[in-house]
């Protein structure tokens, strides 16, 4: 965070508008924890399919048979709101950064594909699988072992109509799919009871990762804030002596 604001301080007078300095502090803290990563030897990315993010037969049937709290309810626990914590930390980076971009920065698709660099269409697709995979660990149906190998349904839900509404499942959610999309996806979840319970399953995961609200230290804030004012009065006073050193400079000449 110091590092980001540091930087951002010889840059704000550039900026006409506050969405363009958002985006643009976005991308510099992202190239930042990207940078970080890099240093700490972190796991290797991996791509994630959306076969082994799919429900299997026994998990649709508990689904439509299970009792869990409404979505409201559950962001009122705080012991749920670690386990979403949790969550989100085992999911790749590179789908954890769209995940937290869009569903808990409140950036729109267009601005978290400035932001990361990717197109608007890869930004759906990974924001589709970082949904789903948080789904299935607030489900405790992913058990991931030494890394982060997440087992594959053993009896996928095949059926070619139930994949294809998987598939386009966040951009349904999001409002995103045209008219006549929308008709057979909304017919298909009417008559097919599985597909129905999954997508109120999903849509609590997301609306847990929507009204996520981490808890700050108070005593590290004012630690942080302390370390920051000081950086920025050195820098303000190094810009001041470059600048009364090219002053004189110009004079002499």
């Amino acid at each position: 965070m110091q590092d980001v604001l540091m930087k951002s301080l010889s840059y704000l007078p550039k900026f006409e508008n506050a969405q363009a300095l958002s985006v643009w502090l976005y991308r510099v803290a992202r190239n930042r924890c990207i940078s970080s990563h890099r240093r700490s030897n972190l796991s290797a990315a991996r791509s994630l399919s959306l076969d082994e993010l799919m429900p299997d037969h026994r998990e649709l049937s508990e689904l439509l048979e299970s009792n869990t709290p409404n979505p409201e309810a559950v962001l009122l626990n705080s012991e749920s709101s670690e386990r979403l914590r949790r969550a989100i930390l085992k999911v790749p980076p590179q789908y954890r950064m769209v995940l937290v971009l869009h569903d808990m920065e409140e950036l729109n698709t267009t601005e978290v594909a400035q932001v990361t660099g990717l197109r608007e269409g890869t930004v759906r697709v990974r924001l589709h699988r970082a949904r789903l995979m948080v789904r299935k660990f607030l489900s405790g149906k992913a058990k991931p072992a030494k890394g982060m190998t997440i087992h594959a349904s053993v009896e996928p839900a095949s059926a070619p109509g139930c994949r294809k509404l998987f598939a386009a499942l966040s951009d349904y959610m999001d409002g995103l799919v045209d008219d006549a999309v929308c008709e057979q996806m909304d017919r298909h979840i009417n008559d097919c009871q599985p597909c129905g319970a999954f997508l109120r399953s999903l849509k609590g995961a997301v609306q847990q990762c929507q009204a996520y609200s981490p808890k700050c230290d108070s005593r590290r804030g004012q630690v942080l804030r302390k370390q920051l004012v000081s950086q920025y009065q050195a820098a303000v006073a190094e810009l001041a002596k470059r600048n009364h050193t090219d002053g004189g400079a110009a004079l002499a000449q």
